[in-house]
């Protein structure tokens, strides 16, 4: 059915189609309608879910995580400041294995307070052990709520899917929904492999683990990060196969044949596919790859696709403070690198703070790009969009 939500009621909607038994919350803006609309459901009877109002984020996570391990089907919402609340607890999630999945609202992390957009929450948390999905509009976040919960419990592991804070969260966009007895149908029951209330097989979840086995253990969760790449192409070709929408690592646009390129996540793809299209109308051979999967980092796919193209521009909404670059710059250059690859690359941080980015901006990055390949000279590594001199 097609109808209008913003990227915030899609991934809700997607919440009551899955119908967990388990949401622990604590509002935060962006995300706080997610699960504001979310507990409305849970108040009319329309989902089973037992909606647990904490006193924290942190606390949040934690009944997430006894949730979880007791064998519930488990999802929450949060963003910013409020993921970062969670980060001692995002690590215990995903070393225990516990497939939980989080509605991730991207927004700036304090100082100086901002509600609005930017990756820097999200990217502080990307070697948590979680799964990564980034959206590009409602439609993309309604999708992939859909496939993350099926992700994490074939991996064993958390999925967050993230959209950008008001430009996706807030914004209201025409979405195509799937009726509640395919979802329902799709992602089917959920029957844990071990959980600590069953009584008749204990075993011990969370005990200490010294120098005698964390080291393989840590292994363990590797491996499975590894392993689910896999699983996240499964899970999509049976959607595609299911409902007609196409995913992957990532989205290429018009770059197949293209001499220079962007590299961007998130809401930033869809400007930069409208000036793709002015470009290629002049006769400018431009082109956008788009990450829809940041973790597991699809490295060897990445440099594949991205080897016959000239030059490129990394666009990072969030920095790293390492007086160095972004941090989707230094994963692409990595993979890159890895792949004896000696193509010029640079990097524009954009957006930080929920500042606009337009086609102007995105124009000149593509404009600079021409010339980069022409004389394959880099003249700036590093560059900031939009900033007042």
């Amino acid at each position: 059915m097609r109808v209008a939500k913003t990227g915030n009621e899609a991934m809700a909607e997607a919440m009551r189609q899955i119908n967990p038994d388990v949401v622990a919350a604590y509002p935060i803006t962006p995300a706080t309608e997610i699960v504001m609309i979310f507990s409305q459901f849970v108040a009319d009877g329309l989902v089973d879910t037992e909606y647990v109002a904490v006193e924290s984020e942190h606390s949040a996570m934690s009944a997430c995580i006894g949730a979880s391990a007791a064998g519930a089907r488990v999802m929450t919402s949060t963003s910013s400041q409020g993921l970062a609340l969670m980060y001692e607890m995002l690590y215990i999630a995903a070393g225990l294995r516990l497939p939980i999945v989080i509605g991730e609202v991207n927004r700036a992390l304090s100082a100086p307070i901002n509600i609005h957009g930017d990756h820097s929450d999200t990217m502080g948390a990307r070697d948590a052990g979680w799964i990564q999905i980034f959206s590009e509009n409602s439609q993309e976040a309604y999708d992939s709520m859909i496939q993350a919960i099926l992700i994490a419990e074939r991996s064993k592991l958390p999925v967050m899917v993230t959209t950008d804070g008001f430009i996706i969260s807030h914004c209201l966009e025409v979405i195509d929904t799937i009726s509640d007895g395919d979802v329902k149908k799709f992602v089917g029951e959920y029957n844990p492999e071990r959980y600590l209330l069953d009584i008749k097989r204990p075993f011990t979840l969370g005990a200490i683990d010294l120098q005698d086995y964390y080291f393989e253990h840590k292994m363990q969760e590797a491996e499975a990060m590894k392993d689910s790449k896999k699983i996240i192409l499964d899970v999509a070709s049976e959607f595609n196969k299911k409902f007609g929408r196409e995913y992957g690592f990532y989205e290429k646009y018009k770059l197949d044949d293209a001499e220079v390129a962007i590299v961007c996540l998130g809401s930033a793809a869809g400007t930069t596919k409208v000036v793709v299209d002015e470009l290629r109308a002049k006769g400018i051979k431009a082109g956008l790859l788009k990450p829809r999967v940041f973790r597991p980092f699809p490295y060897q796919e990445i440099a594949k696709e991205l080897s016959k193209v000239k030059a490129i521009s990394i666009l990072d909404r969030s920095d790293t403070y390492s007086a160095y670059a972004g941090p989707v710059f230094t994963e692409i250059t990595s993979a890159l690198y890895s792949s004896n690859m000696q193509i010029p690359v640079n990097n524009y941080i954009y957006g930080l703070g929920g500042r606009d980015i337009g086609k102007e901006e995105i124009k000149n990055v593509f404009e600079e790009l021409v010339t980069i390949a022409k004389t394959k000279k880099v003249e700036k590594l590093i560059g900031y969009i939009g900033v007042r001199e």
